[in-house]
């Protein structure tokens, strides 16, 4: 078995090679040829969760697991709030190939995907982008969204005014943008074409008041007690999800913010040209996120075989 660390996942995993990956990989799940039942998580009453996500994908013969744990708590104590395994094994004979570091695929492979529905719905003229939170989902989606649209000013707006300001310094240099952080409120908002809200808010961040006509949101928070959209948020948007099945499942697994929603159209679907996308320049749409196991499958697959070209990782006996 192959055991790669974060840093070797991150070195591995190119984000436009997965953006690019994800695509035919969500026509694939919304034409019902992935095998990819409900999460399934345990609960740890007042602490967290462990969630299990097993996907197949029949088109590149792709068998693996995440296993992902969630404990808001972890912040205070400077400890991870995601922290993640994903498992790849032979489709084959079901041997294990590689265990990988699955907290920085969950970071990459859900910016990838926000990537993705924002280069299917948002105006091609996008170039302001707000991103709400100052975590590793709001840098990985500061990274990611520029592959797809021509960012000309980024915007950080969270919580923590030191950290939001020290991520937008950091992002404006690495990126070459005009980057300042800002309180999350109207101001943040106005003149934003693109949102990504990162964030594990149990009190809604995104505020239907605050929307323009013409802006794309994308949203990867998911609180079971709460919530990143208001409903005014959501039901004054076209709602775009990996899988309905997953986006609308009860709580813990499902999303609270989708209550209010009209029936969302999947990423996969747009794809495939079977449900429009954005209809109109002045058509607010929204990326609701949950997480999907296809999306760690396509990812671990790609670290794995770059892996292998390089001869990079640990082999151990199991």
């Amino acid at each position: 078995m192959l055991v790669l660390d974060r840093k070797q996942v991150e070195s591995l995993l190119d984000m436009d090679a997965l953006i690019a990956a994800l695509a035919p990989a969500m026509v694939e799940l919304s034409a019902g040829r992935i095998s990819m039942p409900p999460r399934t998580l345990a609960e740890v009453p007042e602490r967290g969760l462990l969630g299990v996500m097993p996907a197949y994908l029949p088109s590149s013969n792709t068998l693996s697991c995440k296993l992902v744990s969630v404990f808001p708590g972890n912040g205070p104590k400077g400890l991870p709030t995601h922290q993640a395994v994903v498992m790849l094994f032979d489709a084959d004979t079901g041997a294990t190939l590689a265990m990988l570091d699955g907290a920085s695929i969950t970071a990459l492979r859900t910016a990838a995907g926000s990537a993705l529905a924002t280069r299917l719905l948002a105006r091609e003229d996008a170039s302001v982008l707000l991103v709400v939170g100052n975590g590793v989902q709001a840098a990985s989606h500061a990274r990611a969204i520029p592959r797809v649209r021509k960012i000309r000013e980024l915007r950080i707006a969270a919580r923590d005014d030191v950290a939001a300001a020290a991520l937008a310094r950091e992002l404006g240099e690495e990126l070459g943008v005009k980057a300042r952080a800002l309180p999350i409120g109207k101001e943040a908002f106005a003149g934003a074409q693109v949102i990504c809200a990162t964030t594990h808010a149990a009190e809604p961040v995104v505020q239907g008041a605050w929307l323009e006509p013409g802006m794309h949101l994308n949203s990867v928070g998911l609180n079971p007690r709460g919530r990143e959209l208001d409903a005014e948020a959501v039901l004054g948007a076209r709602v775009a999800v990996e899988s309905r099945a997953a986006a609308l499942a009860p709580p813990p697994s499902g999303a609270n913010d989708l209550k209010e929603a009209r029936t969302p159209v999947e990423i996969g679907e747009v794809l495939a040209g079977t449900q429009p996308g954005r209809q109109s320049p002045e058509e607010i749409t929204l990326y609701k996120s949950v997480g999907v196991a296809v999306q760690d499958a396509v990812a671990a697959r790609l670290v794995y075989d770059a892996a292998l070209k390089r001869d990079v990782g640990t082999e151990i006996k199991v």
